[in-house]
């Protein structure tokens, strides 16, 4: 009888890394990324001053007063991160467009 071969376990953090290599990479997926973190973090805000305003209530539950805000908060800053992210991105692709555009018109002018 033959041993079946060993499964490799996907390990936790090289998953992150690929997930989050996949998200950087990806101008929609990253633009994605920026609308659902920034639709929760509004969802989570409005939730927070209406619906969830008893159960917010700092005196009786502090721990969760302070995640659930400390979870709005990075959401907030994640999506404000890929959006200075991608603004980079943007800014460099048009400067290397400009590059080849200047490089461009240059060989044709010498050809003439």
């Amino acid at each position: 009888m033959e041993t079946p071969p060993e499964e490799k376990n996907l390990e936790t953090i090289s998953f992150v890394v690929h997930a989050t290599r996949g998200v950087i990479r990806g101008q929609q997926t990253r633009r994605k990324a920026m609308v659902f973190c920034l639709a929760v973090a509004v969802l989570m805000l409005l939730a927070g001053f209406t619906v969830l305003q008893t159960t917010l209530n700092p005196r009786e539950h502090p721990w969760f007063v302070i995640l659930f805000w400390i979870a709005c908060v990075w959401l907030t800053f994640t999506a404000m991160l890929l959006a200075i992210f991608d603004l980079l991105i943007i800014r460099s692709q048009g400067r290397k467009a400009q590059r080849a555009l200047r490089e461009r018109l240059a060989a044709d002018a010498s050809n003439k």
